[in-house]
C-alpha cells in the first residue's frame, strides 16, 4: 500500500508504503543503538564533550532525510573524519595568539559549517568528481596512518596517565617514563572490555559489541561505585536538546580554517561517497555524487549550527540499517528521535559511564581501519599502488593527519602522472586469414607488413611526457627494417596533444624525411587533428597521408607500392 508520499524535498520518503513501517522503526532503533557508543566516544579524538556526538547523530540524519537523495544512507561521526578534524583544529588553534580563548564545540562547529559550504559549492559546480580524485588504494593507506593516531591518542584513557606529549614515538616514550603513574583498575576495566568486544565479534552476537560493552561498562560502574575507585568517566552530559547558534570564534587564521576545511571535505566526502557506492551496488541504487554533495552539506550545515562537528556517510550504521531491512530514511528521523529519548532520559547512566569503555570502543573503531585484507588484495593486484598506499600511511603517521591529507593528494598527483608520464607502446601487424591489425608482442602468428610500420602509443602525448615519447620514437628510428617506406603512427588511443607534442611531431617527420621513410597518422581524433592542422604539422604531412583507419592506410600503401613497380617497369 502506497501512502503517496512525494514531497520534492524528501527524496528518501518519497513513494513511502505502509508495509515498510515495521522495518524502519526496527532499523532506526537498531542504528540509534549502534551509533549511541560511537557518537561518545568519537568526539574525544578532537577533545571534544560527548554531547556533541549525540548533537551530530541527531541533527545530521534529520537534516540528510530531508535533502539527501539516498533511501538508505545513514550519516553520522564517523572516526576517519574525527582526526582529520583534530589535526584541523590543532594547526588552526596553533596559528592564533598564544592567550586568546577557544572554545573548541564553536570551532570544530564552525569547521563543519565550512565543510558543508565546500560541498554545497561542490554540489553546484558538479564537482562530484573529486569524490574519485583519492584513490582506493591511497584512502586504505591514509586510514590505516590515521588509525595509529587514534590508538596512540587513546593512551591516556586506557591508563588513566596524563599523556601530553605528540607525535608517534614520544607519547610512547612519556608513557615509559610515567610507568608508576599508570592506574591498573583502569587498565583492567580497559582489557575486559576489548575482551568482550572481541568475544562478541567471534561469537556473532546479534547485539552489536560496543552496545553490550556501554551497558556492561554502565551497570559495573554502578554496581563497584568505580568514580570513586580512581577510574574516570564521563561526568555530567547535559540534559538540553541541540539548539541553533551560529558559531563564532575570533582571530582564527583564514588560511588554516580554508585548508582545514577543505581536508575535512576532501576525507570526509572523498571516503563517504566509496562507502555510498560500495552499498548501492548492494541495493542497485545509482549514487550520484553531485546530488549527494547538496545532501551531505546540508547535514554539515546541520551540524554546524547546532553545536556539533563535520559528518560523513557512516558505514556502520549503513550496514546496520540495511541488515535490518530498512527501506527510506524514516530509520534517520527514527534513530535521531531514539537518541533525543536517551538525552532526556538515560541521561543518569551516560554520566557515571567509564572513559576507559569509551577507549576501548575508539580502539576497536581503529582497528577497523586498517583494512588488511584490502592492502593484500592491493599488494597482488599491483605492487606499485601498493608502495602507494604505504607512502599515504606512513606520511599521516609521521607528519600528521593534516599533512597526510596533503601527502595523500600529493601521492595521488605523482601516481597519475607517472602514469601518464610512460605511455605504453607497440607495434602492429596482420595475421594472415584474419582482418585488422595487431600487437606484433602478443600475437607470435601477427607479421609486419614489409615496407610499413605501423605504431601504436597508448596514452595522451602532452609536454611532460613528449621527452620520453620522443627518445622512444629515436629508439624505433634507429631499429626500423631495411626498405621501410612508409611509418604509420596509430593514434586511436592518444585523446589529448598539446602544442609541444605538435612541435615534437614536427622533429620525429623530419628526422624520418631524413632516412626517407613517410610520417603516416591514422584515426586522429577530431581535437587532436584540428591541433596539429593549426599546427601547420598536417599541411606538411599532407592530407593524404592522414587516415581513418589502418585499413585505408594499408590499402593506400599497397596502391603506391603498386604504381611504383609500374614506373619502374616502364
Amino acid at each position: 500500500m502506497s501512502a503517496g508520499f512525494s514531497l520534492p524535498l524528501f527524496r528518501g520518503l518519497t513513494g513511502y508504503r505502509l508495509d515498510w513501517l515495521r522495518n524502519d522503526i526496527s532499523a532506526g532503533l537498531s542504528v540509534a543503538a549502534v551509533g549511541l557508543p560511537s557518537a561518545i566516544a568519537y568526539p574525544a579524538i578532537a577533545g571534544l564533550p560527548p554531547q556533541t556526538g549525540i548533537y551530530a547523530s541527531i541533527v545530521a540524519p534529520i537534516a540528510y532525510a530531508i535533502f539527501g537523495v539516498s533511501r538508505r544512507l545513514v550519516v553520522g561521526p564517523d572516526a576517519g573524519t574525527m582526526t582529520v578534524l583534530a589535526a584541523a583544529m590543532a594547526a588552526i588553534i596553533a596559528g592564533m595568539p598564544a592567550d586568546t580563548p577557544v572554545d573548541r564545540v564553536a570551532l570544530a562547529s564552525m569547521l563543519a559549517l565550512g565543510v558543508g559550504v565546500a560541498c554545497l559549492v561542490a554540489s553546484f559546480l558538479r564537482l562530484g568528481v573529486l569524490a574519485t580524485f583519492l584513490s582506493r588504494p591511497i584512502l586504505v593507506g591514509f586510514f590505516a596512518g590515521i588509525s595509529i593516531s587514534i590508538l596512540i591518542g587513546q593512551l591516556g584513557r586506557l591508563t588513566g596517565v596524563k599523556i601530553e606529549a605528540n607525535g608517534l614515538i614520544a607519547p610512547l616514550v612519556e608513557l615509559a617514563g610515567k610507568g608508576p603513574l599508570i592506574h591498573w583498575p583502569t587498565v583492567w576495566l580497559a582489557v575486559g572490555m576489548f575482551a568482550v568486544l572481541q568475544a562478541a565479534r567471534a561469537l556473532k552476537s546479534p547485539i552489536p559489541g560496543p552496545v553490550i560493552v556501554v551497558l556492561l561498562a554502565v551497570v559495573l560502574s554502578a554496581l563497584f561505585d568505580l568514580r570513586s575507585r580512581g577510574i574516570a568517566v564521563v561526568g555530567d552530559i547535559p540534559s538540553s536538546l541541540p539548539s541553533f547558534s551560529l558559531p563564532l570564534v575570533t582571530e582564527v587564521p583564514a588560511d588554516r580554517f580554508i585548508l582545514g576545511s577543505a581536508a575535512i571535505f576532501l576525507v570526509s566526502f572523498g571516503s563517504g561517497i566509496v562507502a555510498a557506492r560500495s552499498f548501492g551496488a548492494r541495493t542497485r541504487e545509482t549514487v550520484d555524487a553531485n546530488k549527494e554533495l547538496l545532501g551531505l552539506g546540508s547535514a554539515q550545515a546541520a551540524a554546524g549550527f547546532f553545536g556539533a562537528f563535520p559528518i560523513s556517510f557512516s558505514d556502520s550504521r549503513t550496514a546496520i540499517n540495511l541488515s535490518v531491512g530498512g527501506h527510506s530514511q524514516l530509520v534517520g528521523l527514527v534513530s535521531a528521535g531514539a537518541l533525543i529519548a536517551t538525552l532526556l532520559f538515560l541521561n543518569d547512566a551516560l554520566q557515571i559511564l567509564p572513559v576507559a569503555a569509551l577507549a576501548v570502543i575508539l580502539v576497536s573503531a581503529a582497528l577497523s581501519l586498517i583494512d588488511v585484507h584490502e592492502l593484500r588484495q592491493i599488494w597482488h593486484i599491483s605492487r606499485m599502488e601498493f608502495v602507494f598506499a604505504l607512502i599515504t600511511m606512513s606520511g599521516a603517521i609521521s607528519f600528521g593527519v593534516l599533512n597526510g591529507v596533503i601527502i595523500a593528494i600529493a601521492a595521488t598527483l605523482f601516481y597519475l602522472l607517472r602514469n601518464m608520464m610512460y605511455p605504453r607502446d607497440a607495434f602492429l601487424g596482420r595475421i594472415p586469414t584474419h582482418d585488422g591489425f595487431y600487437k606484433l608482442h602478443r600475437f607470435p602468428e601477427a607479421k609486419g607488413v614489409p615496407g610499413f610500420v605501423v605504431w601504436m602509443l597508448q596514452g595522451s602525448l602532452l609536454f611532460f611526457n613528449t621527452d620520453y615519447v620522443r627518445a622512444r620514437l629515436n629508439e624505433v628510428a634507429e631499429t626500423l627494417p631495411a626498405g621501410t617506406r612508409w611509418f604509420v603512427l596509430d593514434a586511436g588511443a592518444i585523446v589529448q596533444m598539446d602544442s609541444t607534442a605538435a612541435a615534437m611531431l614536427e622533429d620525429v617527420r623530419n628526422d624520418l624525411e631524413g632516412r626517407g621513410v613517410t610520417l603516416c597518422f591514422a584515426e586522429l581524433h577530431a581535437d587532436a587533428k584540428a591541433l596539429l592542422e593549426r599546427a601547420g604539422l598536417i599541411g606538411r604531412v599532407g592530407e593524404s597521408f592522414v587516415f581513418e583507419d589502418l585499413d585505408d592506410a594499408l590499402q593506400s600503401f599497397r596502391v603506391m607500392e603498386i604504381e611504383n613497380r609500374r614506373r619502374r617497369d616502364t
